[in-house]
């Protein structure tokens, strides 16, 4: 069901630091911070060959990554994106497995301007995860 590695998303504490970074030391192509709302984050994308890194970073006062932060103060991996070409089928077969869906349950806009959806950690070995349609 799930496809290729989309991206790995680490927390950081100071996004622009978390870019010169990789920038710098690593020689990686970073991109522009992108403000997403619906999700209280702004997200910066590092691309790699293979796949990407997502840095997150707080976006206003209800922040998920927030709390994550607070007990990870110098930041660490949030969660982890595979991809699915069908979502909601992705979702009914994972919901019919036992696997908790996160929020709503209805997928909305992530990133790349995909419908994502989150797995509890929980039922996935303690791992966050991101599905987003392909």
């Amino acid at each position: 069901m799930i496809g290729r590695l989309n991206h790995v998303a680490i927390a950081v504490p100071d996004l622009d630091a978390a870019c010169a970074q990789y920038r710098g030391a690593l020689g990686a192509v970073v991109g522009a911070p992108q403000d997403e709302p619906d999700h209280g984050v702004t997200v910066v994308f590092v691309e790699l060959p293979n796949t990407k890194i997502e840095f997150l970073y707080p976006l206003g006062d209800n922040s998920p990554i927030t709390g994550f932060l607070e007990k990870n103060p110098a930041g660490g991996i949030h969660h982890i994106c595979y991809e699915v070409d069908d979502i909601m089928a992705a979702r009914d077969r994972l919901q019919a497995e036992g696997a908790r869906v996160l929020g709503s349950g209805e997928p909305k806009i992530g990133a790349h301007g995909k419908l994502v959806l989150f797995l509890h950690p929980k039922d996935f070995n303690g791992c966050l995860i991101e599905l987003e349609e392909a």
